[in-house]
């Protein structure tokens, strides 16, 4: 949805009429994972994309005629491999994309302000087009026909929520949005600076804690989104707490603010928790997560020593090797290598 905001909310301002486009099933290497957008308006105005190119104008045809009053439509796409070259894509692929009028709402509300949703819609039966929004809290407004499906597309839509993924199940697509993802780094430490830069780079919000106030201060951070000069506990409070798209990684080498921070993200949802340290410290650090009566199946959550095995040397590379195991955890991948995988090579992220 981010994608297409601005030409949106221009367009609206000015009285323009709007259809909306969303990809809302792949197969094969398709080019836009499902929750890609693209808005035509009544002046043949075009915003962002559903395809990388090869369909678009199909897509603005039937836009068209969704704004001349037809009702929505479900398109399915098979991209040829003469046509997958042009846009990259010589395995080819097939995409299944959902045309409807473009209201404004409380989605696209939540998506200006970084908020975290979902916006179910029926895509066939009764009543196709029919929509339901859930929020982080739970909150529901709008209605897709019954009782009993607006439960149902409650709770598949509370678990994609934090999956950050779009989906389409069951004659129902799950449209996710939600902010950058947010990764708290426990200790003010260099490789800290250098893993904050990374992580901005990547499109990551990256939060410092430290309770040591003369190393946690903002001007040694620049990149970060916030330096809390405070015991883990507090400044995660600080935060709003730990939600299950967050992740975390712990860089002091002190016993004391490790311990704390540990205790304290595995007792939350947090996707990842990582720490640093060598395989001698990672045995010293276990025995005292046992002695303070952590399970065992808890204590297997953390990735110690954390990082991909990059034979990193420097803090970039460090700080490298970290960033890129905890964006390989978010993706449900283990970080091998490309070319002896057997999978997909890209999955399809909301």
């Amino acid at each position: 949805m981010q994608e297409v905001l601005s030409e949106i909310g221009v367009w609206k301002e000015r009285g323009d009429r709007i259809a909306l486009a969303t990809v809302i099933d792949v197969q094969r290497s398709a080019p836009r994972p499902p929750g890609a957008k693209m808005a035509v308006n009544d002046r043949g105005e075009i915003a962002g994309s559903v395809s990388g190119g090869c369909v678009e104008g199909a897509v603005a045809e039937i836009a068209d005629t969704i704004l001349k009053g037809d009702p929505p439509q479900l398109l399915h796409f098979g991209i040829a491999d003469s046509d997958a070259w042009d846009v990259g894509l010589p395995c080819g692929g097939e995409i299944d994309v959902w045309v409807q009028a473009y209201e404004p709402g409380q989605f696209e509300q939540v998506a200006r302000t970084g908020g975290r949703a979902a916006e179910v819609t029926v895509l066939e039966g009764a009543s196709p087009g029919a929509k339901l929004l859930v929020l982080a809290d739970g909150a529901r407004t709008g209605s897709l026909g019954s009782p009993e499906l607006d439960d149902e597309a409650a709770r598949v839509a509370g678990e994609l929520l934090w999956a950050e993924t779009s989906e389409r199940r069951d004659g129902l697509f799950i449209d996710v949005i939600g902010p950058p993802p947010r990764l708290i780094v426990f200790g003010a430490v260099d490789i800290a600076a250098s893993l904050c830069r990374m992580a901005r780079a990547a499109g990551w919000r990256p939060y410092v804690i430290d309770p040591r106030a003369r190393f946690a201060t903002p001007d040694r951070f620049p990149d970060a989104e916030q330096v809390i000069a405070a015991w883990p506990e507090d400044a995660v409070a600080q935060l709003g707490g730990v939600d299950p798209a967050t992740s975390i990684v712990v860089l002091t080498h002190d016993p004391k603010l490790d311990d704390a921070a540990l205790l304290l993200s595995l007792a939350s949802p947090a996707r990842f928790v990582g720490a640093m340290g060598s395989r001698r410290a990672q045995a010293k650090r276990r025995e005292r997560l046992v002695a303070a009566g952590v399970a065992d199946e808890d204590i297997e959550r953390i990735s110690a020593p954390v990082g991909l095995d990059l034979g990193a040397i420097s803090r970039e590379e460090t700080a490298l090797s970290i960033l890129a195991e905890i964006v390989a955890a978010r993706h449900g991948r283990d970080g091998g290598r490309l070319a002896e995988s057997k999978g997909r090579i890209h999955e399809v992220p909301a």
